[in-house]
């Protein structure tokens, strides 16, 4: 369903008020500061997101003349690493406020004169949906950059509803064809595209992501000790970084905490595992006697119907995410409990697929058959190839807007400060 002017200006209006409640809950010090070498000053995002908008809303859709074409190179991401950036001449949190403002007013005006049937860029309002999703990712980005920032806590939520114990186990995804990706989501990237037909053997998966307790498991029983369930590359890394548990674990006595968002408490034994990287997931899934799935076994888990044989949207049809099917939208500042959100099973019965944690597949990041860029090549394209693996179904950070059952996303294996988990398959018996 193509949305109408009306719903695109409320996504446009949604996704800059969180990006201002990630921004406002700080003070300008605490946004011009770098909290890590992984990431940006949260200033640097701040106006990054209102640089693009003004590139493909005010420039290229609307053909309007710039509003600060001075800055372009400063918001570049490919010019600039992000340990770079603060050095640079950057706006100032004031200066930033009035830069997105005012690119947002023009913005607007372009999406109320423009025709969304006029060519491909604004079809299906695509453009606008675009940076709907670019600054939702961004302000995803920004809620990693708060969870590695000392201080006092600033970000409150309510918590996730409870979870249900009975939903554990593996679930069988039988053998066969089914439809990956698609051509009909109008604000599906390119990288989600062409749709194709795939066959695969029957699986088993699990039925929710790896929990806190069952990855204790793991390094209760010397996993981060015993090269047997490390690839090469990923024992080396081990080592390198001296992983001993997922990243803001502390031990205490003979137990676990967590420190989330500058707060420090017990760990919740049947909460998805949250940052962990690639190399440790996979060393958990050898462990447990299993694997990770591949990109296209987790999309049929999530998207395969087998009454109809059609893939779905999400795990539980085509409707948009409601508050009863996936914990998104940073609704929750954490992982729901395992079975918290029965309405969004999958019809074989798999939980959890969409948001909680972002899940590592074994799949390498790389285009789809009859894969064509759109708009431009640096979204996808440039980093296929490279030193990257996928990830799949969104966190309890990402928005419904950058969230669904095709949505692709991607990063190094050492990553851990994403909010990344995981689930395991075997093949049967």
């Amino acid at each position: 369903m193509t949305p109408d002017k009306n719903v695109i200006a409320a996504e446009l209006e949604r996704s800059r008020a969180r990006t201002a409640l990630l921004t406002d809950a700080v003070d300008d010090d605490d946004l011009v500061q770098q909290h890590s070498p992984l990431m940006s000053p949260l200033v640097w995002d701040l106006a990054h997101v209102g640089n693009q908008e003004e590139l493909w809303l005010v420039r290229d859709v609307g053909g309007r003349e710039p509003v600060r074409q001075d800055i372009d190179h400063l918001y570049d991401a490919f010019k600039h690493a992000r340990r770079d950036r603060p050095a640079l001449p950057l706006l100032d949190p004031a200066e930033a406020r009035r830069y997105i403002a005012q690119v947002r007013d023009k913005a607007l005006d372009v999406l109320d004169r423009v025709r969304l049937d006029e060519r491909p860029l604004v079809a299906g309002g695509f453009a606008f949906g675009m940076i709907v999703q670019h600054e939702q990712q961004h302000d995803e980005t920004m809620l990693a950059t708060h969870q590695l920032r000392a201080g006092e806590p600033v970000l409150t939520a309510a918590p996730p509803p409870p979870g249900d114990r009975r939903v554990r186990g593996e679930a069988l995804i039988p053998g066969g064809p089914f439809t990956m990706g698609t051509d009909t989501d109008p604000w599906a990237l390119d990288n989600e595209r062409p749709a194709h037909v795939v066959d695969l053997p029957a699986f088993l998966i699990d039925v929710a992501p790896v929990t806190n307790a069952g990855y204790a498991a793991f390094i209760d029983a010397g996993g981060y000790d015993d090269p047997r369930w490390w690839s090469a590359k990923g024992w080396a890394h081990r080592q390198e970084a001296g992983l001993t548990a997922p990243l803001h674990w502390f031990p205490d006595g003979g137990a676990w905490l967590y420190r989330r968002f500058g707060r420090v408490s017990p760990l919740i034994p049947d909460e998805p595992v949250v940052h962990v990287c690639f190399h440790e997931a996979e060393a958990y899934a050898k462990w447990a006697g299993k694997r990770l799935p591949t990109e296209a076994e987790w999309e049929k888990a999530a998207r395969w119907d087998p009454e109809t044989g059609r893939s779905r949207r999400y795990p539980w049809g085509d409707d948009p995410p409601g508050p009863q099917h996936a914990n998104l939208g940073q609704r929750h500042l954490a992982p729901a409990p395992v079975g918290a959100y029965p309405a969004g099973a999958s019809p074989l019965g798999v939980h959890q697929l969409i948001g909680d944690v972002w899940e590592w597949t074994s799949t390498d990041w790389h285009g789809y058959p009859g894969f064509r860029v759109f708009p431009y090549a640096e979204y996808s394209e440039v980093f296929f190839g490279g030193d990257y693996k996928v990830l799949r179904g969104g966190s309890f950070g990402t928005d419904a807007a950058a969230c669904r059952g095709t949505f692709r996303n991607w990063d190094h294996p050492v990553r851990r400060q994403i909010f990344s988990g995981f689930r395991c398959v075997r093949e049967l018996a």
